[in-house]
């Protein structure tokens, strides 16, 4: 009782780690640095905090009640790696968080916030971004232009009509779970994620009818999840996944290819789709609609190239000087319809560059 006593009121500094897993113990055991444990003290305000948060690499303030977190405490945490504030009943989080420039997880699931500051994206340390169960409507449209190690994003459980365009820069992205939403549609550009192994859009029921042509571009993609939508077919691309270990459609009304076949294995899933994507009639269409995309993310490459991804705003063709060449692309007459040139350069009636 006095050990409890103690803990309510200063909080619980230790060595010790967050029980469970939320990705946060595989960071504890790594840094075995000071946690301060202020978890299941059913606080509906923090208290008062004289102390020193210098030493605090990992900050648990889950399950309790509270309702806001000062902003003066989160800027005090200049060396916090972990910070945990599940299944409170927050419904903001304090703008100071982008003072955190070391945090690697933030877990904030199970709460109530309606949207995610801009000053996030300060967070540029970040790893792992847990909002599952809250109230999001929109994720921060910028997000992925400046979370460049972000390797697992979850926000299952929420509001979200899409996801942030900006998702396709999350090149070192590995797990996006995206489930139990209201998704229209996934952004462009997915076949930037050349490190995504393990994507999940299920139950988005009615909301979702389609999956993007650049989800069969997702070369290291192992789990693929799109239960429970509203999809009659998948694209054909799918056919060139060739790491994908488990894949789930149940409860979507599938024309193409016929359920039976999804459910005979992998193997032939990805047989029925790539005869037809080889079909005559369709191949050269789906051709030309990503091929262009491949060249801009460096795809034929497999790598990115810094600076050379950045489109200019309000232009209607794009700079040569973006684009690697094309050299060693199928034949001869298919080089000249596919020229950069011809494909990148800018109309002669658009404005001029800034």
């Amino acid at each position: 009782m006095r050990e409890m006593g103690e803990k309510r009121r200063h909080g619980h500094l230790n060595h010790a780690g967050f029980a469970g897993g939320h990705g946060l113990h595989d960071h504890e055991e790594k840094n075995k640095e000071q946690k301060l444990d202020m978890s299941g003290m059913s606080m509906d305000t923090l208290p008062h905090l004289t102390m020193s948060f210098g030493q605090v690499t990992i900050l648990d303030l889950s399950n309790n009640n509270l309702e806001s977190i000062p902003e003066s405490i989160i800027a005090r945490l200049l060396n916090v790696v972990v910070l945990d504030v599940r299944s409170n009943q927050l419904k903001s989080l304090p703008n100071s968080i982008g003072c955190l420039s070391k945090l690697k997880v933030l877990n904030v699931s199970g709460n109530l916030i309606e949207s995610l500051p801009n000053t996030i994206e300060e967070c540029r340390a970040l790893e792992e971004l847990h909002a599952n169960f809250n109230e999001l409507t929109k994720l921060p449209d910028t997000l992925g232009f400046e979370l460049h190690s972000l390797r697992k994003l979850s926000v299952n459980s929420n509001k979200l009509a899409h996801l942030p365009f900006s998702t396709s820069h999350m090149t070192a992205l590995r797990a996006l779970d995206a489930r139990l939403n209201c998704l229209r549609s996934l952004p462009d550009g997915l076949e930037n994620l050349i490190n995504l192994e393990t994507l999940n859009v299920s139950q988005n029921f009615q909301f979702l009818r389609e999956l993007p042509y650049a989800v069969g571009l997702l070369v290291s993609l192992r789990e693929l999840d799109v239960s429970y939508n509203s999809i009659a077919a998948l694209p054909d691309s799918m056919g060139c996944l060739t790491k994908l270990v488990r894949f789930s459609a149940v409860g979507n009304p599938l024309v193409s290819p016929p359920m039976d076949v999804v459910e005979q294995s992998l193997d032939a899933m990805r047989a029925y789709l790539t005869a037809r994507m080889n079909a005559a009639d369709g191949g050269g269409k789906k051709k030309k609609a990503w091929l262009p995309k491949l060249v801009k993310y460096s795809t034929f490459t497999a790598r990115m190239t810094p600076g050379r991804t950045r489109v200019h705003e309000n232009t209607e063709g794009l700079l040569m000087s973006d684009y690697r060449s094309l050299n060693g692309i199928a034949s001869p007459r298919f080089l000249t319809m596919l020229s950069p040139r011809r494909l990148f350069s800018p109309r002669r009636n658009s404005p001029k560059h800034c």
